[in-house]
């Protein structure tokens, strides 16, 4: 069920800013009555609408590295569900745990409903800067459906500009074959701005795998895009010239033709002899 504003506008306001109004929120959650509990890791699970989808195999062997030789230096913190543990906070710290083999991990377990959850799983992610721009667009997206907010609102309460949130929620109207080639970096946000000028997501598509291949820059994306843009509008007023002057051999039953260069052009009407000027004449002045 979508909750209504009531509170939440103001509570993601209190998030404003930098990651340390994150650590910040976190701390005051745990601080209460703090209790440090070693947890099983097959009792913990992800949270299923955590806004990050990718985490980078390179880093996360580095932490995993790190917690072999010292542990997890920063508890988790989890909320209960059932006959599990859901993540709110930390789970990179237990990917790289997993990948550690430890078979226990600390945890600050808390009750702590969905939307402060939520908040805190995408604040986060978005201010350290964890999450790609496809991820980050789902995120911004899901927050702003799920808990009714505008973009003004969401823009406030994570620090960026309204166009920042509006630009980045817009890439998901990109091909999901598109969508992808950002997922696994092979284009930036910027090419996926670009791209979003063509509207025929098969032609979207073409252009981006060409992006790819090519390595273009995004400046060159724009510049060739707004190149076959002019292209085709000239090629619409060749179309309506050619048009007009059908209608015009049409009329006049000789052979016309249109020159037409950027503002101005000329008209070239044929006749064959005097009686024929003479027809033609009637016909334009009658």
């Amino acid at each position: 069920m979508v909750q209504k504003r009531t509170g939440l506008g103001k509570g993601l306001s209190a998030l404003i800013q930098d990651k340390e109004r994150v650590d910040n929120l976190i701390n005051d959650i745990s601080r209460n009555d703090t209790k440090i509990l070693e947890l099983d890791i097959d009792k913990i699970r992800p949270k299923e609408d955590q806004p990050r989808k990718k985490f980078d195999k390179e880093s996360l062997e580095s932490l995993a590295k790190s917690i072999e030789e010292n542990g997890v230096l920063q508890p988790l913190l989890v909320a209960k569900k059932n006959e599990y543990y859901e993540i709110v906070a930390g789970e990179r710290r237990y990917r790289a745990s997993k990948i550690a083999n430890l078979k226990k991990i600390p945890c600050i377990v808390r009750e702590i409903d969905e939307i402060t959850a939520s908040k805190i799983a995408l604040i986060e992610n978005i201010q350290r800067e964890d999450l790609n721009p496809i991820e980050e667009a789902y995120g911004y997206k899901r927050i702003i459906d799920e808990y009714n907010l505008t973009q003004e609102e969401l823009a406030k309460a994570i620090g960026k500009s309204r166009s920042y949130v509006a630009n980045t929620i817009r890439l998901l109207n990109l091909d999901e074959r598109v969508i992808e080639f950002i997922k696994n970096d092979d284009l930036t946000t910027g090419h996926g701005k670009v791209l979003l000028g063509i509207k025929d997501k098969d032609a979207q598509y073409k252009k981006a795998l060409n992006i790819v291949k090519t390595n273009s820059s995004v400046r060159k994306t724009e510049e060739l895009i707004d190149k076959k843009k002019k292209i085709k509008k000239n090629k619409d007023k060749d179309l309506y010239i050619k048009e007009v002057e059908e209608r015009l051999i049409t009329n006049l039953g000789t052979k016309v033709t249109i020159n037409k260069t950027k503002a101005k052009g000329t008209i070239e009407i044929e006749f064959y002899n005097e009686d024929d000027l003479d027809r033609l004449v009637d016909l334009i002045i009658k």
